[in-house]
């Protein structure tokens, strides 16, 4: 009875071959892009077309790949391998990087790294590869260990390494800064001409490479940009700093802790304007510059024990950032 449905099994997978759609990248005009540190699902099933390059091969699917402008050993890993179940067939999957003169013709190639093959997750590592250069990837189904059919496999693929990394190589957004509230800072990205700022809220510009920064919070930016038909991100850290730090509790009670309202930073803004309002609105402090340090009191009498509300503005003379605003409780 195992026989049989065995058999069954064999025959139906075989007579079902045909059904599977040929994979479009199973031939070097149309190989499929490698962009560096970006997966890409592969299954060789059904490919056609020229034998493997390394013995025992076939069922070849292409890639290519074109190193950065520093060059280095490019690491191509394999992940994720998942064959069916068939009689004969081999599970093991095997990759070699090639180098050519574009043109496609088998005579062309030759190969630029060692073949290596693995029924488990693996990674090629070429030799140094010289910069800017094109380069293609075969991943070809393995028939070995008695196998008569070359292994047939859904995959992963994906490329990286120094020889084929792009953020921070080709494509850089610049290192992270830190700004003052009301300051503006440039940015400086590297590698593209028409480049892709989100959000674009506080730029000067979106679609340029050095844009004026001038946000109001702390805000990451996205750099996207194309280079070498691949899309990749990178992003900087423009750090908003507070220019005053306003503590939220006075304990006017006199043992000399706390209090007196303390604004860290404001000695820096001679000419800065504070104002206190109770709950219903009525001003109980205004003072310019801060001389005179609030201490619970109106005109000499405590105040009750409450929560009050404050407002502050800078008045800088270079620069300007938003007027502060905040609450402060009384605690006796």
């Amino acid at each position: 009875m195992s026989r049989n449905r065995g058999t069954l099994l064999t025959c139906c997978v075989l007579a079902a071959a045909p059904l599977f759609a040929q994979p479009p990248n199973d031939d070097c005009g149309s190989a499929a892009l490698l962009c560096a540190q970006q997966a890409v699902a592969g299954d060789n099933t059904g490919a056609t077309g020229w034998p493997g390059f390394c013995p025992g091969t076939a069922n070849v699917l292409w890639y290519t790949f074109t190193t950065n402008s520093q060059g280095g050993t490019v690491d191509i890993t394999v992940s994720g391998i998942d064959c069916p179940a068939v009689a004969g067939m081999d599970n093991e999957l095997s990759v070699v990087v090639l180098s050519g003169d574009g043109s496609c013709l088998p005579g062309s190639f030759t190969a630029a790294s060692v073949c290596l093959q693995d029924s488990n997750d693996f990674t090629l590592t070429t030799p140094a590869l010289p910069a800017s250069t094109q380069y293609w990837v075969i991943v070809a189904g393995v028939a070995n260990n008695g196998a008569v059919i070359p292994a047939q496999c859904d995959f992963t693929i994906m490329s990286g390494g120094p020889g084929a990394d792009i953020v921070n190589v080709d494509l850089d957004a610049g290192p992270d800064v830190q700004i003052a509230e009301g300051e503006s800072v440039q940015l400086n990205a590297t590698g593209c001409t028409t480049c892709d700022w989100s959000p674009s809220s506080g730029l000067s510009g979106d679609q340029i490479p050095d844009p004026i920064a001038s946000p109001t919070e702390t805000t990451t930016y996205t750099l996207t940009a194309d280079v070498n038909g691949c899309t990749y991100e990178d992003y900087v850290l423009v750090e908003v700093r507070r220019l005053i730090n306003p503590s939220n509790t006075i304990t006017p009670n006199g043992d000399g802790i706390n209090d007196t309202w303390e604004i860290s930073g404001i000695g820096d803004y001679p000419s800065c304007e504070v104002v206190i309002y109770d709950r219903w609105g009525q001003k109980v402090f205004n003072d310019t510059g801060y001389r005179t340090p609030f201490d619970g009191t109106r005109n000499g009498k405590e105040l009750p024990v409450a929560t009050y509300y404050w407002y502050i503005d800078l008045k800088q003379l270079k620069g300007r950032s938003a007027p502060y605003t905040g609450s402060l409780t009384i605690i006796r």
